[in-house]
């Protein structure tokens, strides 16, 4: 079998978090209810005029900034004229001859490699209404009309499936990151076109390109691209390159499959011209720098620092940065002086855990930050056990009461080393036979003197601190 080199390009396409739609003031959210978020701009209503929504274009600049993009000095839109249903006005506001940014690159993580992603450019557009398809009839829903969306294109650099994948997920990380979008799969806040082609080892010309459009999943991402690889190359092992052409396909979630939709032999001329509604405005310097000001820390740096800082493994710190609020939660312990490895070892065992099993958000989780660290004092103190901590932690939340309210001299934890001692002396007085036994290599005679001390003390001896002084006593 001849070996071919996998080249893809990606189209990601992100809704943006704002009050109002890009270029009306209906209202941006999400809304089960059709045609409830509208207004007579989305709708394209005859003497309608658009205005720009400025938080939309200042999370584009942002965005840009974060992916190292060339950003224009002046900020302008572009019609894309082309017919459709979802498109009510006949055209789309979008940016063709000068984006928001351009000629951008970023850094993704793979497993053993750091791979650099270019990016062609990032524009800020509108956009188009739903459609419902059934038996007899299709629906337009006008909510999405107008929305502000964020599509990112990027060069064809990407080598395989993983590499996409991981791609996509670190970009709605970023925009997750930056507050600019919630990047929500499952409410259509993320689609993405993919393009694959495959060639020669040898050859220096791209292969045919072939177009995947709207996916609307990362896993479906990851399937297109290795279906679509096998179909290519085994099209051109049987000798058929001709059946390679340039066209448009859909993935088939129920077969794993994409499917042809139509040919695309030549680019689609879309009489691209320059918005005329929209006067074209100059993004200053000092904008621009005002917004840097407030660029957060991300995630890969996030990821360096807990790592090469806080010695956090590499295991822990990915589970921690993969989420917004995980992270926030962990910089939050941090900032109250709680011991890095004990607070990630908190936020994963037992919140993520917590978390899942109820199906709830952090956000709602009743032990924030300052409430574990009236856990975590009295445990780095040594003044409770960790079975202790989980028993307080559970029941903290059991009665949605402050860990304090659990905490008392009843049950803290004895860490007095002459009281311990005493107490471990007087066992041993009355254990000769067994003292013995432990001298002549009964060493697992040890774990009896620690049962010993526990019961005496009813669990509140610190464990630690007990093995010590046996350790000493029985050299």
């Amino acid at each position: 079998m001849n070996k071919y080199k996998t080249v893809i390009g990606l189209e990601m396409h992100c809704e943006l978090k704002s009050n109002s739609k890009v270029f009306s003031p209906a209202k941006n959210s999400y809304s089960e209810i059709p045609n409830f978020n509208i207004s007579e701009i989305d709708m394209a209503f005859p003497g309608i005029l658009p205005s720009v929504n400025k938080e939309s274009v200042r999370s584009a600049i942002m965005a840009s900034l974060v992916l190292n993009c060339q950003i224009p000095e002046y900020m302008y839109f572009d019609r894309k004229n082309y017919y459709y249903p979802d498109l009510p006005k006949g055209y789309q506001i979008t940016q063709m001859h000068d984006p928001v940014g351009r000629n951008g690159k970023i850094l993704i993580d793979m497993n053993g490699y750091t791979k650099e992603v270019l990016i062609h450019d990032i524009h800020l557009e509108e956009d188009s209404a739903s459609l419902d398809h059934y038996i007899d009839a299709s629906l337009i829903d006008y909510n999405r009309a107008g929305v502000p969306l964020l599509e990112l294109v990027t060069e064809p650099c990407l080598d395989n499936a993983e590499e996409a994948v991981a791609f996509l997920e670190y970009m709605r990380l970023l925009y997750q990151y930056l507050g600019i979008s919630d990047a929500d799969t499952k409410m259509g806040q993320i689609r993405c076109d993919v393009n694959v082609s495959i060639m020669n080892e040898d050859d220096r010309e791209l292969g045919t390109k072939v177009e995947i459009k709207n996916v609307n999943s990362f896993q479906n991402v990851k399937d297109a691209i290795n279906y679509e690889i096998k179909r290519q190359t085994e099209l051109k092992d049987a000798g058929r390159y001709n059946e390679v052409e340039q066209e448009t396909r859909r993935f088939d979630e129920e077969s794993g499959t994409t499917i042809r939709m139509r040919s695309k032999v030549d680019a689609i001329d879309y009489k691209y011209f320059v918005e005329p509604n929209i006067p074209k405005y100059r993004i200053t310097n000092e904008w621009i720098n005002e917004i840097k000001k407030t660029i957060p820390m991300l995630p890969r740096e996030r990821k360096q620092k807990y790592i090469n800082e806080y010695h956090l493994s590499e295991y822990d710190t990915n589970i921690i940065i993969k989420n917004k609020e995980y992270a926030n939660y962990f910089e939050e312990c941090l900032n109250l002086g709680l011991d890095a490895k004990i607070s990630a070892n908190y936020l994963i065992v037992n919140i993520i855990a917590y978390l899942n099993k109820n199906n709830i958000e952090l956000k709602d989780f009743y032990l924030q930050p300052i409430y574990l660290k009236q856990i975590i004092d009295e445990l780095t103190k040594g003044n409770i056990s960790s079975k202790q901590a989980k028993e307080i932690f559970n029941k903290s939340l059991e009665e949605n009461k402050e860990p304090k309210e659990f905490i008392s001299k009843d049950n803290n934890q004895i860490s007095d080393t002459n009281e311990l001692t005493n107490i471990i002396s007087n066992i041993l007085s009355n254990n000769e036979e067994q003292i013995t036994l432990y001298k002549n290599g009964r060493t697992n005679i040890f774990d009896y003197f620690v049962g010993q001390v526990m019961k005496e003390t009813r669990g509140k001896a610190n464990p630690t601190l007990v093995k010590e002084i046996l350790s000493e006593k029985l050299k």
